[in-house]
């Protein structure tokens, strides 16, 4: 009987390891996943106010909605995130980060910032991020809710507060058009946010 001394049965390991690794670089892993951003409404005709400034908040969500996953409701009462995508960045951020550049956008104030970046506030715009997905029933539709305060950084009051409900049609299958439903149903409520916003301050 043939007998493989100690070192050589190590050797072979050793072997058998890298070929297996070699393997999984050259396309063993998992495929990468689809990235995807959110637009701001575009520009739009107003008269710029004086010398107002408001900065916008980091959104609160629930822990689902407080990720890069995109949410799928295949029924009510259950979530799924949609397979092979996600959000370039925690949706709260996203989100954050359009609403401040649909605030710029509209040139209704006289200046938007984000904390830490050294304005002098006269208002904060406190959002709730309650509901950002694809709601599959139904033929299925993009389903946004937005729960929106306005709050007078001067002395703490609460100047308004409104929730936006915005929903957009899916126009086909797949990542894409789930990804750009969302992304309509958001630019309504934005839009709706800024406008709303600039009637009351």
């Amino acid at each position: 009987m043939l007998r493989v001394k100690l070192a050589e049965r190590l050797t072979i390991v050793a072997l058998l390891a890298g070929l297996l690794s070699g393997c999984a670089l050259v396309g063993g892993g998992p495929a990468p996943l689809d990235t995807y951003e959110l637009t701001a409404p575009g520009e739009r005709d107003s008269s710029k106010r004086g010398g107002t400034q408001i900065l916008i908040a980091e959104p609160i969500a629930l822990k689902a909605l407080d990720g890069v996953n995109v949410v799928v409701r295949p029924a009510d009462g259950s979530i799924q995130y949609l397979k092979g995508a996600q959000w370039a960045d925690r949706l709260p951020r996203i989100v954050q980060a359009r609403l401040a550049d649909a605030y710029q956008k509209s040139g209704a104030f006289g200046g938007v910032g984000k904390p830490g970046e050294g304005l002098a506030i006269d208002y904060q715009i406190l959002v709730e991020v309650r509901a950002f997905d694809v709601r599959v029933a139904q033929g299925g539709r993009a389903h946004v809710e937005l729960f929106v305060k306005i709050l007078n950084d001067r002395n703490g009051v609460v100047r308004a507060s409104k929730t936006f409900v915005n929903e957009a049609p899916l126009a086909g299958a797949g990542n894409d058009a789930y990804i750009a439903a969302l992304d309509s149903a958001f630019n309504q409520a934005a839009a709706e946010i800024v406008d709303w916003t600039d009637s009351l301050i």
